[in-house]
């Protein structure tokens, strides 16, 4: 039989029954390979990431080393999160690398979508590979490897970098969760004990905040961003149901505004907010004015540098879900 393919008697993961279960069949399996030996894990925050590590650290506890990269690209307080969760309630092996100079002093001047996903991608695996370099008795490196990614991308989890990684650090994969799709990754997430907001975590793209910030970008920029973004979350995620991504991007233009009696320029966020079902095609979402005025008003109240604030009502196709 396959090891990369479910196999068509495997039953949906739809109950805290079935995902304790499937926990206690990966823990085995889990102790069976791994043995008295390390395993290397990419822990991005993301939920297969952590749901990943949250089972390897059941299963082999300290044996588990976790390196969460903190590029300067992630929403407000995820790199915070990581911690509290992983290393001071879970007790985890964590190593964090503080690589935000690192990336964006390759960034400056970037304005090419593809050119800033290259540089982001290439910089990760160049920290990850760094850190690996330095730890002794590694021999397997675990990875959130979903179902999807195995059907749509011949096995290979690009945003997980194994396939990036030097010749000398290849090591044997641990993907606990390659059987699954989403969905039921979440539901083990949950029988797991993660927190819901990391959970039920919206989809991010890989670049991170990257191609939001949208053209070359700045540092003041990229904190406007990451702060309109927070505060977006916090409004939208009120409403009952919540859409399936909702962010903030700014473009990398600036458009006149008042402040204290003078004229300055400033930037304009756009709020998108949008349902779909598989990501190929997607609709914008209604926001309640009500909404629509609060988030105004708080982001140029809290947020320098921004003085208009737009919303992007377009549908995938002719929009992309991402400005980039």
């Amino acid at each position: 039989m396959d090891p990369n393919k479910r196999p068509e008697t495997m039953e949906r993961i739809t109950t805290p029954e079935l995902a304790q279960a499937f926990i206690d069949e990966q823990i085995a399996q889990i102790k069976e390979q791994v043995g008295d030996k390390k395993v290397l894990l990419a822990l991005s925050g993301g939920v297969d990431s952590s749901v990943v590590a949250a089972m390897l650290i059941k299963a082999i506890g300290n044996q588990l080393v976790c390196v969460h990269v903190n590029h300067g690209l992630l929403r407000k307080g995820e790199p915070e999160q990581v911690i509290k969760v992983f290393k001071e309630e879970m007790g985890a092996n964590l190593i964090y690398v503080d690589a935000v100079d690192r990336f964006l002093d390759k960034l400056a001047g970037v304005s090419d979508p593809e050119q800033k996903r290259k540089i982001i991608g290439a910089e990760f695996i160049d920290v990850f590979a760094d850190e690996a370099k330095k730890l002794e008795g590694i021999d397997f490196l675990g990875q959130g490897t979903i179902y999807p990614d195995i059907l749509e991308s011949d096995g290979v989890k690009a945003h997980h970098n194994v396939g990036g990684l030097p010749e000398d650090l290849q090591f044997e994969l641990v993907e606990p969760v390659k059987l699954l799709y989403k969905d039921e990754v979440r539901v083990v997430g949950k029988q797991l004990g993660l927190p819901d907001n990391m959970v039920y975590r919206q989809p991010f793209p890989g670049p991170g905040l990257g191609v939001r910030c949208v053209g070359a970008i700045t540092r003041d920029r990229l904190e406007a961003v990451r702060e309109a973004d927070a505060i977006v979350r916090e409004e939208i995620g009120k409403m009952d149901p919540a859409p399936w991504q909702y962010f903030v991007a700014i473009p990398d233009m600036k458009s006149t505004g008042i402040k204290d009696g003078k004229r300055y320029m400033g930037w304009a966020a756009v709020i998108r907010a949008i349902n779909t079902v598989d990501a190929v095609t997607a609709q914008s979402v209604e926001i309640p004015w009500p909404m629509l005025c609060k988030m105004r008003d708080r982001i140029i109240a809290e947020v320098d540098g921004i003085n208009r604030v737009l919303w992007d009502i377009s549908d995938k196709p002719t929009s992309t879900i991402e400005w980039e």
